[in-house]
């Protein structure tokens, strides 16, 4: 896909003391080195809970500053992939649920009660709902992303590594902002344009007091063109269904405050905010046949490929044949004994199992009454506290409290056919809260940390299938929808140091130590549906309306193995019948 953007009216104000002609001359070569560089050449980060220079952690990490990022184009947190060796992305929901694998590490669950193996990080904040690490990018200094096992400093579920967004901080030496705005179009059929703009502004209020506010507002129409009713036998779309699909509106801000009366105390409270309106998923599905071979005398399946123009078998058999449906007589088009059960052929030579036939079989279009601009939404928000108090010159307590609200309710179309058959329905009300206490210690020869920290995670899902009332399945219209709530709680300590043997050798030991309590509630049932775009459920019970199970995961102690090994959660995976 191909995007044309222009930039209308980029405003860069600052208001720092200006710098003088010979300190600029004399910094240019190392910025414009660094900006050749693509990555920094040097950066400060907080990798190992402390700050050091990039070059001197004995780790794999990458970082990226706000600037580079800016130059990249980075709008959404897995941007980074793009850039960043060892790092992808997976996804599911067509790209509206999104988690990042770090070295092969990855999550092929994506219900919403299943944690990720990655972690993710927001000013020291752990985003514990594997789903939340989609957020919007704006305003921000830097990211590091750390590639192996971080089980030790960071604890659980940094496996495969970590990725940490780290936001733009108050100043008190000046009065500083900005405003980007950005427009463009998709070359694309459905000719959508979209525009962004971001801000900042933030400075003194005071001898002792700063803060910062950031706003970012990002828009864009759908780009998958929808030529409905093409193709369509029977039904009609319902009330603002049947648009072109990948729209986009997000709205998100952030505002930190800091209080520093001395130079031996710092405290910074943050909070922020993200709505997110989108389209049904936007993909684009094509058909395909199931190839049976005859193994020791049983047709079994062995491949499937694109259906190739003018394809006329519903199912390819041993010599070529047409094996038609309902290979295993189950029924599925009306009864085991019921006559015409299986049928031979497709509706349309080449098309799919409905007859539908894609006017290209690619590109950016496609045909569906089940499309919705708006039908998906996400909605976040979250307050950071930091306390840093320096007990002496040599040992810093620091406090970090952190609290996140996360809801989600995501739509796609199963069969991509002109006229819905299913949908699958994804939903979440989560909500996460962290408390870390760090000693950070210093010695002529060592550095130190000893802490413990706290996790409480309280979700609550729906998952499940939509058949409308025009499904082939029988006894459509209903909902398959399946209910699990996950209580979580997390306790741990750690200690980590690094020890200078000599001026080229460091010995290093970490450890830490987990237990984790896990409260797991399930349920399952059938509901009768009315509309397409909403999702029926009854009052959450002990026992669901047809069928249903609770179970409890007992408390669990957890040792990590020093240095190089990951420590992933617990997990309980969703059962359904479907």
């Amino acid at each position: 896909m191909a995007v044309l953007a222009a930039t209308i009216a980029p405003l860069n104000m600052s208001w720092a003391q200006a710098v003088s002609s010979d300190d600029q001359q004399s910094a240019a070569p190392e910025e414009q080195q660094q900006k050749r560089g693509g990555l920094l050449e040097e950066i400060v980060i907080t990798a190992q809970k402390r700050e050091q220079s990039l070059q001197s952690v004995g780790i794999a990490v990458t970082a990226i500053s706000g600037e580079q990022m800016r130059e990249y184009g980075v709008e959404k947190s897995y941007d980074i992939a793009a850039m960043t060796p060892g790092v992808h992305i997976s996804g599911n929901l067509a790209g509206q649920n999104t988690q990042f694998t770090i070295r092969g590490v990855t999550q092929n669950d994506f219900n919403d009660i299943v944690e990720a193996p990655n972690a993710a990080y927001l000013d020291e904040g752990y985003i514990a709902i594997s789903q939340a690490q989609t957020f919007a990018v704006f305003d921000i200094d830097r990211v590091e992303i750390l590639k192996g096992p971080q089980g030790t400093l960071f604890g659980r579920n940094a496996t495969g590594g970590l990725v940490h967004y780290l936001s733009n901080q108050p100043t008190f030496d000046s009065v500083e902002g900005y405003v980007d705005a950005e427009y463009g179009f998709f070359d694309s059929p459905a000719h959508a344009n979209g525009g962004r703009i971001e801000a900042a502004l933030g400075g003194p209020l005071g001898e002792h007091l700063a803060a910062r506010g950031a706003v970012m507002f990002s828009k864009h129409g759908g780009y998958l063109k929808n030529n409905y009713p093409d193709g369509a036998v029977g039904g009609s779309p319902g009330p603002g269904a049947g648009v072109n699909l990948g729209d986009d509106d997000t709205l998100a801000g952030r505002f930190t405050v800091v209080y520093q009366p001395t130079d031996s105390f710092y405290w910074r409270v943050s909070a922020n905010v993200e709505r997110s309106r989108l389209s049904t998923g936007p993909f684009q599905s094509k058909p395909t046949i199931a190839v049976f071979e005859d193994v020791n005398g049983t047709n079994e399946l062995v491949n499937v490929i694109d259906v190739p123009p003018g394809e006329s078998r519903a199912t390819i058999g041993p010599g070529g044949v047409d094996l038609g449906t309902d290979l295993d007589n189950n029924g599925l088009f009306g009864g085991d004994d019921a006559p015409g059960a299986e049928f031979f052929g497709r509706f349309a030579p080449g098309g799919d199992f409905f007859g539908y036939l894609d006017p290209d079989g690619k590109g950016f279009s496609f045909s569906g009454d089940f499309a919705f601009d708006d039908a998906n939404s996400t909605d976040t928000w979250g307050v950071n506290n930091n306390i840093q108090w320096d007990i002496s010159d040599s040992i810093t307590l620091t406090s970090i409290s952190d609290y996140k609200d996360y809801e989600k309710l995501l739509f796609i179309d199963v069969d991509s056919a002109p006229v819905n058959q299913s949908a699958n329905f994804a939903g979440v009300d989560a909500t996460s809260f962290t408390q870390e206490l760090r000693l950070n210690g210093t010695t002529e020869k060592a550095n130190w940390v000893l802490g413990a920290f706290y996790l409480n995670i309280d979700n609550h899902s729906d998952n499940g299938l939509k058949f409308p009332v025009n499904s082939v399945v029988p006894g459509a219209p209903f909902d398959l929808s399946s209910l699990a709530d996950l209580d979580t709680d997390s306790y741990s300590a750690f200690a980590h140091m690094d020890y200078q043997i000599s001026e080229k050798f460091a010995f290093i030991l970490g450890g830490r130590i987990i237990q984790e309590e896990k409260d797991y509630r399930f349920q399952q049932a059938i509901f009768p549906t009315q509309d397409s775009r909403k999702i029926n459920q009854a009052p959450r019970s002990p026992l669901a309306r047809y069928s249903g199970q609770t179970g409890r995961k007992p408390s669990r102690m957890i040792p990590a193995i020093p240095y190089g090994r990951g420590q992933s959660a617990v997990n309980i995976p969703r059962m359904r019948i479907c």
